[in-house]
């Protein structure tokens, strides 16, 4: 054999160079691992993943890793979580002592809600019989039904994201439109110009900042409001009120304080705490004043001896000055959280969060009425699918005329963490409609068409035909104005316009009247509506 001692160098250095690699590589995977143990464990799950991302980049085959990660991503990829603790599980089935709670989670907030009560009865075996946590997998077992029973008979709404110019990679809330549906207030802990340090959770500092609606499904880049708004701790939006020329708004003072600015020209004031007995030592989250701006209901942990928040409201005295707060009762308050109230302009309906009652998990949204006559609350109600999700539902706005919502939701499909959504709540109402002068043309050659302006980017287009008595009757989607077209033999004979007024309640009949062929045209005012 030919001696190449060249050869033989090469190859001994290329052995040192692995040999010496493999130890360097398994001490960076080390120092990676370690550093994600280090934030999962003071729950800084954003920051986590990226280094266990890099372990298993090396090694898919990492139990523990695997399993942390996925508890990590289940605020951010529901899909994922639930991908990576299955794969810890098939790896080592005793990976975690709360395996399969976790895996209960995961299957619960991805909507298999047989397999989420399968995984937390097995969770549930592995307890005590007095354990506490018992209770909590009761509850989360209640709740998978519950999300199942709502999942099962949706109700006929669309739920949309509002997109990524508004969702950001972070938590986006507490929405707040203006009167006109033109402006958006709302919170942000996406970084800023005010708050670029992280903080321990993975987030910035809460912000607030304003978008401009740029048409039906776009809005301009939110631009931060005034530093008098923002401070260098948490703020929060929670109400345009009295004209939109004053901002309630959460600020982080004495564990929570609720504050009100003015509007002055395209700036804000210095915000002011509210005066009376509202703000405590104790932590106030969320809050509403009525439409006459002389009830307060909010939601405060003061009265709590579990420390869990409750609604309360407090009505303003003649000085102008808040006065003693009264609990909501033991039918909207429960030994869980109540939180973000928001009442309907006639006062009689109260929207709130609530992660007691029947929730499909997390916050839910529901709805309670007011008996005019006793003066009390009736049972909350829960708002259904797709409103709610198996996840955190939160801050439920109505815009002014109630034909669409805004809320803050960990929903799939979002853009992050916790997003701002919109849901349409307009109605289709029937129409009984006559033609008052039909005696002056056979009516049954005319043609009715009506035809929506553009909303959300589309116009919608309905026909009607017409009896000979001049009568007809037509669905209509409410919260319209519709171009009213009147045709014989294919020859416009009129045109006008009848605007539907917006309600949320289904089955409204409306009645109107239209007469034709006459200089000008005029359009009869509709009846009153009946139910």
């Amino acid at each position: 054999m030919i001696f190449y001692p060249g050869r033989h160098i090469r190859l001994l250095f290329l052995g040192l160079v692995c040999f010496c690699s493999a130890p360097v590589h398994a001490q960076k995977e080390r120092s990676f691992l370690k550093t994600a143990d280090s934030y999962f464990m003071v729950g800084n799950y954003r920051a986590a993943i990226p280094y266990y991302e890099q372990v298993l980049n090396s090694d898919k085959a990492q139990p523990l890793a695997l399993y942390r990660a996925g508890v990590s991503y289940l605020a951010y990829d529901k899909d994922r979580a639930s991908d990576y603790l299955y794969k810890a599980q098939r790896l080592n089935p005793n990976v975690a002592p709360d395996i399969e709670y976790w895996l209960g989670r995961a299957d619960h907030v991805n909507y298999r809600f047989d397999d989420a009560v399968e995984h937390y009865k097995l969770y549930a075996n592995t307890l005590p019989k007095n354990a506490q946590a018992r209770k909590e997998v009761d509850l989360l077992i209640q709740q998978s039904r519950t999300a199942q029973k709502f999942v099962q008979k949706p109700k006929d709404l669309f739920v949309r994201n509002l997109g990524p110019t508004i969702n950001s990679p972070f938590s986006d809330h507490s929405p707040v439109i203006s009167r006109d549906n033109k402006t958006l207030i709302y919170t942000t802990r996406n970084r800023t110009a005010v708050h670029e340090k992280v903080n321990t959770d993975g987030e910035y500092t809460e912000e607030i900042v304003e978008a401009v609606r740029l048409d039906a499904d776009t809005w301009s880049e939110p631009r931060s409001l005034n530093l008098h708004l923002n401070s260098k701790g948490h703020d929060a939006s929670i109400q345009l009120f009295d004209n939109d020329t004053r901002l309630l708004m959460y600020r982080q003072s004495q564990n929570g304080d609720f504050y009100v600015a003015r509007r002055k020209e395209s700036n804000w004031s210095l915000p002011e705490k509210l005066n009376g007995h509202i703000n405590t030592p104790n932590y106030e989250s969320d809050a509403f004043i009525t439409h006459d701006n002389n009830t307060l209901y909010f939601a405060t942990t003061h009265f709590s001896k579990k420390g869990d928040k409750d609604l309360f409201m407090s009505r303003k005295d003649a000085n102008g000055v808040w006065g003693k707060p009264v609990s909501l009762g033991n039918t909207i308050n429960t030994a869980f959280d109540e939180d973000s109230p928001f009442l309907t302009p006639d006062g009689k309906t109260l929207y709130f969060t609530s992660r007691g009652h029947n929730t499909m998990g997390g916050y839910d949204v529901f709805v309670s009425h007011l008996d005019s006559v006793t003066q009390t609350w009736s049972a909350p109600e829960n708002m259904g699918y797709p409103i709610n999700s198996p996840d955190d539902d939160t801050y439920f706005r109505l815009n002014a005329d109630g034909t669409m919502a805004y809320l803050s939701s960990y929903r799939m499909g979002g853009y992050g963490e916790k997003d701002i959504w919109s849901i349409d709540l307009s109605k289709e109402v029937k129409i009984k409609g006559q033609v008052a002068n039909a005696e002056k043309v056979d009516a049954t050659t005319l043609e009715i068409n009506f035809t929506s302006r553009p909303k959300n980017n589309r116009a919608l287009q309905y026909y009607a035909p017409v009896l000979s008595t001049g009568d007809f009757e037509i669905q209509l989607q409410s919260g319209r104005t519709y171009q009213v077209t009147f045709k014989q033999n294919g020859q416009v004979i009129s045109t006008q316009e009848y605007e539907v007024p917006a309600t949320a309640a289904p089955e409204v009949v409306k009645t109107a009247a239209f007469r034709i062929l006459e200089d000008k045209l005029s359009q009869a005012a509709p009846v009153k509506s009946k139910k």
